[in-house]
């Protein structure tokens, strides 16, 4: 959270919505609050700012959660030449006892904590860096379309009991069994048409997005990171885009265990006395990233092995960070295989697995690259 003299600064919370944004504004010294309520357009936020910087000449601080709005309003207010900080909506504290809750009393509640230093902020992301990241996310969502596509056609096609016999969906094979098909009836063969022209599409599509998204790992701002992270068994350009994107700097995370607790990976803990009881993951942060990490989890159930895509990817990569992927593929491997032995389940296992090797990534894209730009090469 950023500092400020509390003594002077004139504290703002904003409730936004997406057609209006409730003001509440807590002037130095007072305790009640200048309340009004403004459309989202830009020339009310300009007066908005403008009259709020009148009202605390020695310096004012807007803030509002983090949402589905994203970040236009904070830096239409910082191009005014106001602050605004934008808030963890899960880390706003709540009393147990509140049962109400209206736009009003949100934006006196943000008001109120913000000038007590009880809001945690979010690190808002460059307008560069959220379009990269809005990009994989279009990645993602392209996927999930397909793979609901593919699962369209396959059930069309059990219901009709038409089951392809020679071995896995969606291989060449696959697709010359698909149309070879054809249906007595119109309306089947119509729909069976549309089902296949959908997939086709969507697969066009993820290439595009894909290959824009390659073309980017290889600009001056990704690929150094993005040979890093491709050293590790199980990272490809796409996760390694993906995990770049929707972290942005790792340097902004102090130690490994602090990244650990930030994409919620870390268990949950309800402690009193001499009671302990832990429980499943928090499951807080970044759910995108949480994922992909999982995923690429459970690539360390296999043997340790570098076969010829992961040898191809190490070419020209320094020795110190090829050095520590092959100590994180052995050491995640050994790490599955205990949990396992010891009754844990393969779910379990793999998510302990993902939580240690984000202490590697961020070993590599922090230290790494404070010993590199400490060295000056």
């Amino acid at each position: 959270m950023r500092e400020h003299n509390t003594e002077r600064t004139t504290y703002i919370g904003l409730d936004a919505h997406k057609r209006r944004h409730r003001v509440a504004v807590l002037l130095p010294g007072e305790k009640t609050f200048e309340e009004w309520e403004i459309p989202n357009e830009a020339r009310s936020i300009k007066r908005m700012v403008k009259k709020v910087i009148k009202m605390g000449p020695r310096g004012v601080c807007f803030c509002y959660e983090a949402g589905p709005c994203g970040y236009a309003l904070q830096r239409q207010i910082e191009g005014l030449g106001a602050k605004c900080v934008v808030v963890a909506p899960s880390l706003v504290p709540v009393k147990p006892g509140e049962r109400i809750k209206t736009d009003r009393r949100d934006a006196r509640k943000l008001a109120k904590m913000l000038a007590s230093g009880l809001l945690t902020e979010v690190r808002a992301p460059t307008r560069e860096e959220e379009s990269v990241r809005d990009l994989c996310r279009c990645r993602e969502d392209v996927r999930e379309d397909l793979t609901r596509n593919r699962h369209r056609m396959s059930k069309f096609l059990l219901r009709r009991g038409m089951i392809y016999p020679k071995g896995k969906n969606w291989t060449k094979r696959h697709r010359a069994w698909l149309r070879s098909l054809s249906f007595e009836d119109r309306s089947s063969q119509v729909t069976f048409e549309q089902y296949l022209i959908g997939i086709e599409q969507l697969e066009e599509r993820l290439r595009g997005v894909e290959a824009e998204i390659e073309t980017l790992a290889q600009s001056e701002r990704y690929q150094e990171a993005v040979g890093w992270l491709c050293c590790f068994r199980g990272i490809k350009t796409i996760t390694a885009m993906t995990l770049l994107s929707e972290l942005h700097d790792f340097r902004r995370f102090h130690s490994a265990r602090e990244l650990m607790a930030y994409l919620g990976l870390v268990p949950s803990e309800d402690s009193s006395g001499d009671r302990r009881r832990r429980g499943s993951i928090t499951k807080t942060g970044n759910r995108h990233v949480r994922r992909v990490l999982v995923e690429t989890g459970w690539h360390y159930r296999h043997l340790p092995t570098v076969g010829i895509d992961l040898r191809r990817r190490r070419e020209g990569q320094p020795g110190s960070v090829i050095s520590l992927a092959e100590k994180a593929q052995n050491r995640l491997h050994r790490r599955f295989w205990y949990l396992c032995n010891k009754g844990k389940s393969p779910n379990k296992a793999v998510v302990a697995v993902a939580r240690e090797l984000v202490g590697f990534i961020w070993s590599v894209l922090a230290v790494q690259g404070q010993d590199k730009e400490a060295t000056g090469s």
